[in-house]
């Protein structure tokens, strides 16, 4: 869940403040294209996952108190959602969802599923195959992808299924994209089947040790999520009007991560890849032909 210190986005309008902590994102949020209509749901969704994720990653407490910390954040999420006022610690967070929770009948288990990955970010550093990995990805992504179908009015299965496979992909691109900055923080997503595959141990991983080997490892996780994404691309189609364009954006912005990944030889052990104005100009003219 992290995200590389890099320069912060724009937070969205009448958003609380984070105590000055500051986050590159690769992706759009309650951007221009977003119907005025759905943006102040959507960024009362994403400052309520921005500040559970810094609860979880930000500064240096010791682990049970992240957890007392999440804790208490789910408990004021379920009074929100129960219509009674919360504890004033987080007030400005939940002062913005409570409307939203009751105008647009928000579902309250995708956004508790999202504290469920934080807290698990506390105490978990280590996956043995896709199948965590997925399940991880299925409470700290898929939920922000079904809470936006939910807004846009779309709900067949289908449509939930190639959300689903947008929203892993992209926390995997993140993951692959910033491994110089989880390794070194103990956090190793690349999962422990795929190490052994590729004649790869843990010691070369927390060394960042980059060989053929750790290469061709990444490269296949890279090639992996690049299909996943791939295959729900097509939602973009489904959701109507601006948003499909914002939507559009939103996969073109995975793929280039990608690229860029590609392009640096699979080195992301050592160098993280960001997006610049160049690439949002790519992205766009992709998004034309999607």
């Amino acid at each position: 869940m992290t995200q590389g210190p890099q320069q912060p986005l724009p937070a969205p309008a009448s958003a609380p403040s984070l105590q000055g902590v500051s986050h590159y994102e690769n992706f759009p949020v309650a951007s221009l294209l977003c119907p005025p209509l759905l943006r102040p749901p959507i960024a009362a969704i994403y400052w309520f996952a921005r500040t559970a994720d810094d609860i979880a990653d930000e500064g240096d407490a010791p682990p049970q108190t992240r957890l007392d910390e999440l804790a208490a954040y789910r408990a004021d999420l379920m009074a929100t959602a129960a219509g009674l006022t919360p504890s004033p610690r987080w007030a400005a967070v939940f002062s913005q969802l409570q409307p939203q929770i009751a105008e647009f009948r928000l579902p309250v288990n995708l956004l508790a599923d999202l504290l469920s990955a934080f807290e698990q970010d506390v105490v978990k550093q280590r996956y043995a195959d896709n199948a965590e990995l997925n399940d991880y990805c299925r409470r700290s992504a898929n939920p922000v992808g079904r809470l936006l179908l939910h807004l846009y009015g779309i709900q067949d299965a289908a449509s939930l299924r190639m959300s689903d496979d947008i929203c892993t992909a992209l926390q995997l691109i993140n993951f692959w994209q910033d491994l110089s900055v989880d390794i070194p923080r103990g956090r190793i997503y690349l999962p422990a089947d795929a190490w052994a595959r590729h004649g790869v141990d843990e010691a070369q991983l927390l060394a960042l040790d980059v060989n053929p080997a750790t290469i061709n490892l990444i490269a296949d996780c890279a090639s992996s999520t690049r299909a996943t994404m791939l295959k729900g691309s097509q939602l973009a189609k489904r959701v109507p009007g601006r948003g499909g364009w914002e939507l559009r954006l939103v996969v073109q912005g995975g793929l280039r991560i990608l690229d860029k990944i590609e392009a640096q030889g699979f080195n992301t052990l050592r160098q993280r890849p960001k997006l610049g104005p160049w690439d949002v100009v790519v992205m766009g003219w992709r998004a034309l032909f999607m």
